[in-house]
């Protein structure tokens, strides 16, 4: 193998990341392959990115992108991927309070290079505790697994997270992963396009998983490479905002990938649903951020 095609591009998208992104690039510098860094900032107010700035400046191997507003998320992923070379081969799409293992990107690398129909892959995501976090492998969103999600009906019907099922013993095929640790083959990327940017955040993970597979690119989920996700450094202040982007993002997936599968009532049933859904955590939220 060459040196490009055993290199690693990696992008970060910051936003308010404190003190975990230097520790999260710190990581990926430490890698047992070689990689590139293309890091966004969107707009951080938290110190952050002058942080980065007079760590990584310098850095042969980071570049800094400063946003002056928050673009969101896909958007400064696709922005940060225009920073990288061209000739990297595979692109890592991960998440600032994501801390990787010295030999998880070189792992990973193995598993692609093997299995040419991947298109894309993720790992096992533990949660601070070692506990396997939701949203690592998930079934496809239909209609009817979001709504046996929403109300807990997972013991009758299929729902979409798959935490809780026992761990396969070599990688498999799986219909999403996390946007927090998702690398990429730049051919199949190329064929797919780039995430979504009309998704603020959160449900770009799941529109580009689906629309990888549609090209006919596998999503594969390997158990036996594991990573710590911190999740939500940057969202830990604005729960109601975080919410609001994601059931917005939801609405949107399902106007883009269903309304032409079922009569308007069943998508107005759902669209429905899913505010009703925001609507009922909306006090719960408001009643967290004035105890804090």
């Amino acid at each position: 193998m060459s040196a490009v095609a055993d290199s690693i591009g990696v992008v970060i998208v910051n936003f308010n990341g404190g003190k975990l992104i230097p520790k999260c690039i710190n990581a990926v510098l430490d890698s047992s392959i070689s990689v590139e860094i293309a890091v966004t900032d969107n707009g951080s107010t938290d110190g952050s990115l002058e942080a980065l700035q007079t760590e990584f400046s310098n850095h042969a191997q980071v570049t800094i992108i400063a946003n002056d507003t928050n673009s969101g998320f896909a958007t400064g992923s696709n922005r940060a991927l225009s920073a990288l070379g061209s000739s990297l081969q595979t692109i890592l799409f991960l998440n600032p309070d994501c801390l990787i293992g010295r030999h998880t990107l070189q792992k990973m690398l193995l598993v692609m290079q093997q299995s040419p129909e991947m298109g894309m892959g993720g790992c096992l995501i533990l949660n601070e505790d070692g506990s396997e976090q939701r949203g690592c492998r998930r079934n496809e969103p239909t209609p009817l697994r979001a709504f046996s999600t929403m109300v807990k009906l997972g013991q009758h019907l299929e729902g979409v997270n798959r935490v809780g099922e026992l761990l396969p013993d070599k990688p498999v095929e799986v219909d999403a992963i996390s946007g927090a640790f998702m690398l990429v083959r730049r051919t199949a990327l190329t064929e797919v396009g780039l995430m979504d940017e009309a998704y603020f955040l959160h449900c770009e993970d799941l529109d580009w998983c689906k629309r990888f597979r549609q090209q006919g690119w596998k999503v594969i989920f390997v158990p036996q490479v594991a990573v710590t996700h911190l999740k939500g450094s940057s969202s830990h202040g604005r729960p109601i905002r975080v919410e609001w982007h994601k059931h917005r993002g939801m609405i949107r997936y399902y106007r883009k990938f269903y309304k032409d599968k079922h009569p308007f009532y069943v998508m107005w049933t759902i669209y429905l649903a899913v505010a009703g859904r925001f609507i009922l955590l909306l006090p719960r939220m408001i009643l967290r951020n004035l105890r804090t």
